[in-house]
């Protein structure tokens, strides 16, 4: 239901996940990458063990070894890495209980499931 109210009030282009914003590294002009506005359900298990109502998700390069590095410094790391077509992602608790999606995005393999559809 929120995802339609900002397709039809906001012109947002989304899907039954959200949407994407494109944007290129100033770095590499040729490298697509993409921002992810995804609402969840009021009532997702999917931000737990965090008790917020959202989660921030940051992209990331060499998870694993981020993940390790995170780790030996304290930081409170779900020992889990899910893998898709698209990406791996791996999750984080901050300081104040807030769980952080990292995700090192497959550029090339998003970049076809979502082309035509972003929100630019």
């Amino acid at each position: 239901m929120i995802k339609q109210w900002y397709a039809e009030n906001l012109g947002l282009n989304t899907d039954e996940y959200g949407t994407s914003f494109e944007w290129r590294k100033s770095d590499q002009p040729d490298t697509k990458s993409y921002t992810v506005w995804s609402p969840f359900s009021e009532t997702t298990k999917y931000f737990e063990p965090s008790g917020k109502d959202f989660m921030i998700n940051y992209q990331v390069n060499n998870l694993e070894g981020l993940l390790e590095q995170l780790k030996a410094k304290g930081v409170n790391v779900i020992d889990k890495i899910e893998e898709y077509d698209y990406g791996k992602f791996g999750w984080i608790i901050d300081l104040e209980g807030n769980k952080i999606e990292l995700w090192e995005p497959f550029n090339e393999v998003y970049t076809k499931l979502i082309e035509g559809k972003t929100t630019k």
